[in-house]
């Protein structure tokens, strides 16, 4: 009998599984890495493996160590979750000469998958759209103009060997193609000397829609649609299903094309069929493309899941044990609206820099679904994704849904470390999304607004104040009035690096006038707590000196002690400091040598992403500090240049 489930992944997708797995009554066991002994997914599980170092490559990603902790504990199936191995056709392979099953699709599907050109092909041949486009060696500007017009205006001139934007012309005539052909000719070959060109079609309003499909090796059926057109650099930052504006002939086109791919490679498990869509003129059936298919269960299935009451990861532990295909498509319907929003650990005003530290606080409202895979008092480590939960919503329509993610977003509770849930907020409260006039542009366009950081609300510093002063609990007669202590008392708070003096002024056992400046907010204490200026005071959180107010989706305040400030050197300009915690790459520049402004230095790695350091002024370098392979913590120094009067 199949009764145990080794799941070969961490954090939140782990957490995921588990939690699935245990409902069906089977026993679970996590893999973990050193540093992940304490994690949540480890925790839930009824048995825990320890498989290597911190590095992915030394544990999550060894197969090998992941097969021989199946085999110790008994597991007969292995859920590669996502990311990883979950599209590694060679573990699949290694999974199953170990006697073992793989829930997801077979090794074959991955491949047939994994090459883009090669999926591509297979896809027209089943009959699915893919995106029209010409990239032959026929070069001839008379066959060219006849590509672009069989491809359908407007079309892209690409240079073949182009980036930067050079040797690319946007043509949306017929009679604008010769001239435009030979201005992105001359240009590539004065940039690359190579004058070749491609001819795509140009989506003026691109829409990212996936479809999820899933299959029992035979048959598959579709679960609707996803919109993941809100996204940042070409990740996805909410996602939300069914699509917006979507039109019943065009869904089912969109599914049954979907179907079709799914059943071309005979897949089994959970898969998701993503196409680019031309939003420009609204939806339409022959406006959707393939660009690619996920053989894996999505970071954003849960909204799926809640708009067709389906359980994705019991459905792939039901497949992979042998049962048939739980429903057929005529038993799938939509119900109400969903949305998934990304909660990350990251400095936004940074320029969306990863972010490390222990969350001190941790707090999801009762009414949001919080998919997460760490507690108030874990660390976010830098080895790993920077996520902290995905937080889901269902209503009965988009309006409400999103009113829902909206009023969640501002109830999250999150304090150790920076978020982007402001960024979050400001979305779910844009005024082109609220309509549903979303492209996968509409992010980059407005990106100065949704990060603007807000001016500082007199009543969150003034609760920081009252805070820091330890008033905010149970008072009696004689509290903020002593023999040795004044009735004013003076504190000094830290936001964003500006420094506020604030003055309480106790006028009572349950009163203070708080003056920030020339601004002074009343506080007074009732039965039901502290108000400001009559507005409930909302919750909060204190670690060491630092206070966080959880209004306007949380307000960090540093309480200075003016003494310490005072023994505190200054930073050294001529550093160049690492901004988070991560492993030196590689070192660009040598001792001795002459560096310009913005002249790259050492790139860090970390959260799986590359940060490259760059000289903040002209100079010499005077000493390097770190070399390649290095692990630094954040603010370790990197680089030194020469002072400038040395220089």
């Amino acid at each position: 009998m199949i009764d145990t489930i080794l799941i070969a992944n961490r954090g939140e997708i782990a957490c995921r599984v588990i939690e699935t797995a245990r409902k069906m009554g089977m026993r679970c066991v996590a893999v973990h890495s050193d540093v992940d002994a304490n994690a949540k997914h480890v925790a839930m599980a009824d048995v825990a493996v320890c498989i290597g170092e911190a590095a992915p490559a030394q544990s999550y990603l060894r197969g090998d160590r992941i097969i021989a902790a199946a085999q110790k504990t008994g597991a007969q199936l292995i859920h590669p979750g996502y990311g990883f191995l979950s599209e590694n056709p060679d573990f699949v392979d290694q999974v199953e000469e170990a006697g073992l099953t793989f829930v997801g699709p077979s090794a074959k599907a991955i491949r047939a998958m994994g090459l883009k050109d090669a999926a591509k092909k297979l896809m027209q041949e089943a009959g699915v759209p893919v995106v029209p486009g010409y990239m032959g060696e026929d070069q001839d500007p008379g066959h060219l103009e006849v590509e672009a017009q069989a491809i359908g205006y407007p079309v892209l001139i690409k240079a073949v060997a182009g980036g930067g934007g050079k040797g690319m012309r946007l043509v949306e005539r017929p009679e604008d193609f010769a001239d435009a052909l030979v201005s992105a000719q001359s240009e590539a070959r004065t940039a690359f000397g190579n004058d070749h060109v491609l001819i795509e079609k140009y989506i003026s309003k691109p829409r990212h829609i996936e479809v999820q499909v899933f299959g029992d090796g035979t048959q598959a059926v579709h679960l609707f649609e996803r919109d993941c057109s809100l996204q940042r650099r070409h990740q996805k930052v909410i996602e939300e299903a069914p699509a917006p504006d979507m039109p019943k002939a065009v869904r089912d086109a969109m599914g049954a094309a979907a179907v079709r791919a799914a059943e071309a490679i005979g897949y089994k498990g959970a898969g998701t069929v993503e196409f680019i869509v031309d939003g420009s003129q609204g939806l339409r059936e022959d406006g959707f493309w393939f660009m690619e298919m996920n053989t894996r269960l999505q970071v954003e299935h849960p909204v799926s899941e809640l708009i067709t009451g389906v359980d994705l990861v019991e459905w792939q532990i039901r497949v992979a044990c042998g049962e048939p295909l739980p429903a057929q498509q005529s038993d799938l319907s939509i119900n109400g609206h969903a949305f998934e929003a990304r909660l990350y650990a990251e400095d936004v005003p940074a320029g969306f820099l990863p972010a490390t530290g222990r969350l001190t606080h941790l707090q999801f409202p009762a009414d949001l679904r919080a998919d997460s895979g760490v507690r108030a008092g874990d660390e976010i480590s830098p080895n790993y994704d920077p996520m902290i939960a995905k937080l889901i919503v269902h209503g009965p329509t988009r309006a409400v849904a999103l009113r829902q993610l909206s009023k969640g977003l501002r109830d999250t509770e999150v304090a150790g470390t920076v978020t982007n849930l402001s960024f979050l907020g400001a979305l779910a409260e844009h005024e082109g999304f609220g309509r549903g006039d979303v492209d996968t542009g509409l992010i980059a366009r407005d990106l100065d607004a949704l990060v603007t950081v807000p001016q500082s609300m007199g009543q969150a510093r003034a609760m920081a104040a009252l805070v820091a002063s330890g008033l905010m609990g149970e008072m009696g007669a004689e509290t903020g009035f002593s023999l040795w202590d004044g009735l004013l008392r003076t504190i000094w708070i830290e936001e964003a690096g500006e420094r506020n003096e604030i003055k309480l002024q106790m006028m009572g056992a349950d009163r203070c006038l708080i003056m920030d400046g020339e601004q002074k907010v009343g506080a007074v204490r009732t039965a039901s707590g502290w108000t400001f200026d009559g507005q409930k005071a909302p919750n909060h959180a204190q670690t060491g000196n630092v206070i966080t107010i959880f209004a306007d989706y949380g307000r960090s305040f540093h309480v200075v002690d003016l003494l310490d400030q005072a023994d505190q050197s200054a930073v050294d300009a001529t550093l160049t400091l690492a901004p988070m915690p991560g492993r030196v790459v590689s070192v660009h520049v040598s001792s001795g040598q002459e560096v310009a402004e913005g002249d790259r230095l050492v790139v860090l790695e970390a959260m799986k992403m590359e940060h490259t350091m760059v000289a903040g002024r002209a100079g010499r370098i005077a000493e390097l500090l770190v070399d390649a392979g290095d692990q630094v913590e954040a603010g370790a120094p990197l680089v030194r240049l020469e002072d400038e009067e040395t220089a």
